[in-house]
Order: C-alpha cells, then sequence, then structure tokens
C-alpha cells in the first residue's frame, strides 16, 4: 500500500498542473502511462454544456517505445461498437474483455481483430464523471502482456482525484468565459483596464492593455511588473497608486503615459470584491482609444431599434462616434441637404432633441457592442 500511495503522490502534482495545461492534462498522462507500463493512451474530455458541433478534446500520449506508432484512434475505436462509453459505469476500470459485444460472436471476432490491427492487444478503459460539469473516459493500451494488478489498483484509485479535478477545471472554464466576454465588450470600446498594487505594481491587465503598454518585470524575487514608461511618469504612477491605495473610493488620478500618443490612464481605488482569499488590487487604471468603425452590425442593431432605414442607421452611428453631418454625408454618398433630412428622420424615429442626445442614446444602448 505504502508503494501504490508513494505512485499516487508523483500524479498528484501534474494532475493540479495540468488544469492549466493545454491541452489539459498531457504531462499526467504521460507521468500515468510510465507507472502503469502502457504503450499508448488516450484521455477524452467532453463539457455538459458544449454545443453539439463541438468535439470532444482528446489527449494523446505514447511511452517512449512507441514514439514512433500514431496515436490511438480514438473515433475507429468508438465506432467498432465496443461497451459504450456512456454505459460504463463511472469509477470502474475496465478490461479490454468486458468491453467487447459477447453477445454476438461475430461482432466480438471482428472487434478483436480490429484491435489487434491496430496494436492493442490488452487495455484498461476507465470513465471519470463530474456530474453536471464534464466527462472523461481513458484507454491505456499493452502489447505483449496484460496490465499488473498494481496498474489497475492505480487507475482505480486515481478516479476519485481526477474527477475532482475535473470539476475544477470545468469551474475555472467558465470563469475564463465569462473573463473573455467582458473584456471583449470592453475591447469593442476601445477600454483597456490594469490592476495596480499601492506600489504601482501591475497585477494584472487586460488583453487590450497588454497590447498598447509594454511591461518590465519586477526586480529581484517581487512577483508582478511594472509598465515601462518615462522616469518622471513611473514616479507620478507611483505616488498615485500610493494616494489612492485605501482611500476615499471617489478619489481619481489622471496620469499621461505618452503625450505624444494622447495616451492617459484614469486611475481609482479598487472596489473589487473578489473574496477574502484572492489577492485584491489596490487601483485600478483604465485606458481609453480611439475605437471608432462604422461597424455593419452596430447599424444593423440600430435598424432593428428604431426602425431606421440602413443609411439612416449609419448616418446615426457616425454622428454619435465623432462624425459630422457633413462628414458622414459625405461617407454615404449623400448631400449635404439630404444628409441633413436624414439626420432629422433620425432624430425623430429615435425620439432625441439633437446630435447630443443622439450620441447619448447610441452610446449608451447596445450597438457599440455589436
Amino acid at each position: 500500500m505504502s508503494t501504490l500511495s508513494g505512485y499516487q503522490r508523483e500524479l498528484s502534482l501534474p494532475l493540479i498542473l495540468g488544469i492549466h495545461e493545454d491541452p489539459p492534462w498531457t504531462t499526467f498522462m504521460r507521468t500515468l502511462v510510465n507507472q502503469t507500463y502502457a504503450r499508448r493512451a488516450f484521455l477524452v474530455i467532453t463539457l455538459a454544456n458544449a454545443m453539439a458541433s463541438q468535439e470532444p478534446a482528446v489527449v494523446h500520449v505514447a511511452a517512449g517505445r512507441a514514439a514512433h506508432e500514431p496515436p490511438l484512434d480514438f473515433m475507429r475505436i468508438a465506432a467498432m461498437g465496443l461497451n459504450p462509453y456512456g454505459l460504463m459505469r463511472p469509477g470502474r476500470v475496465y478490461a479490454l474483455e468486458e468491453m467487447l459485444d459477447h453477445s454476438n460472436a461475430a461482432q466480438r471476432d471482428q472487434q478483436r481483430e480490429a484491435l489487434n490491427i491496430m496494436g492493442i492487444h490488452y487495455g484498461r478503459w476507465l470513465r471519470i464523471s463530474a456530474p453536471c460539469f464534464a466527462d472523461a473516459w481513458m484507454l491505456l493500451v499493452r502489447e505483449r502482456e496484460d496490465f499488473s494488478s498494481f496498474a489497475s489498483s492505480l487507475l482505480s484509485s486515481i478516479i476519485p482525484h481526477f474527477a475532482a479535478a475535473l470539476q475544477t477545471f470545468v469551474a475555472l472554464s467558465e470563469q475564463r468565459l465569462s473573463s473573455a466576454m467582458a473584456h471583449r465588450a470592453l475591447e469593442r470600446s476601445g477600454i483597456g483596464q490594469l490592476a495596480f498594487d499601492s506600489n504601482a505594481r501591475v497585477i494584472a491587465a487586460d488583453p487590450l492593455a497588454e497590447t498598447l503598454l509594454s511591461f518590465l518585470p519586477e526586480p529581484g524575487a517581487m512577483a508582478g511588473r511594472r509598465l515601462q514608461v518615462r522616469p518622471h511618469v513611473a514616479v507620478a504612477l507611483e505616488t498615485a497608486c500610493a494616494e489612492l491605495a485605501g482611500g476615499p473610493a471617489d478619489r481619481r488620478r489622471l496620469i499621461r503615459l505618452d503625450i505624444r500618443d494622447g495616451m492617459n490612464m484614469l486611475l481609482r481605488p479598487s472596489d473589487l470584491n473578489l473574496g477574502k482569499f484572492v489577492p485584491r488590487p489596490s487601483v485600478i487604471g483604465t485606458l481609453k482609444i480611439d475605437a471608432r468603425d462604422i461597424s455593419s452590425r452596430a447599424v444593423q442593431i440600430l435598424s432593428e431599434l428604431y426602425g431606421l432605414s440602413h443609411n439612416e442607421a449609419s448616418l446615426a452611428y457616425g454622428l454619435a462616434t465623432g462624425e459630422s453631418i457633413g462628414e458622414a454625408g459625405r461617407r454615404l454618398h449623400l448631400t449635404s441637404e439630404t444628409a441633413r433630412i436624414y439626420s432629422k428622420r433620425v432624430y425623430a424615429k429615435t425620439g432625441t432633441k439633437g446630435q447630443v442626445d443622439l450620441v447619448r442614446m447610441v452610446m449608451a444602448g447596445l450597438a457599440p457592442f455589436a
């Protein structure tokens, strides 16, 4: 038993770190193949909320002695008419013989022959389920001799731990999805954000901020990064973060990152509620770039919301994103008089009282996020 525990410990770290790998659990599967003396293996993961058209994630692994061999063909094996994966009892290890169709001798013989052609003479299947989250299936195969009882015991012992890791993987995937949606919405509006500690170290930056700015690693053993800016800007940023950290929620500081490029950043005290055990930033920095784009999707949204023609909606979105009536008219190949007529129609249909009111209405709605 102590020997089994030692092997389990060797799998623990790859199981935890595998949540963040792409594809997930590749190192774990390699370690498992080595410990069970398997020749080849695959791991199949299906998410409970995945679209019907989304193919499952498949991780292929081979021992060093089988590195030259093709990976196991998951789809071909699934089409053999073996014991359906969905009917396998979660938490149980199945031997090759248990997966064959013993109710039909001819079918069983065909299955054996097809598996032999693929070099699968001995195998262990197992299904791991995290109910309402995901299902995973593993297949490990050998060629010359069957798996030992120790290998089967090891596979059985890792099932509950892998089920917990699978549930954590799905929860993190959902958080990544939520974060990606929020970042994309801000990016469409030209907004980037950073999180700072009280010493102006960058704790996190969203994708747009990562694209717009340059960073330097924090010297020494300290975690985090710093913005790569001119010395006087770095001093101003450090001073502002120190002043805002823990200060009144309504305080703000404006930092001019680059006067030539017009890049400015608005700092405010962080009000994020992240729970007790999550490092909280002291200050949030917000960037805004000109993201004006006469998007056909935004025009379509305005057309549907207010019953505008295509040209009326395009002119409305142009006015809302900074164009003058003359500029919007020329873009649409309209005369100045026609453009003014269109603008009056837009004001009437949207219930706005002029360009300022139109800008407020459009930019506060869904069109910028289309």
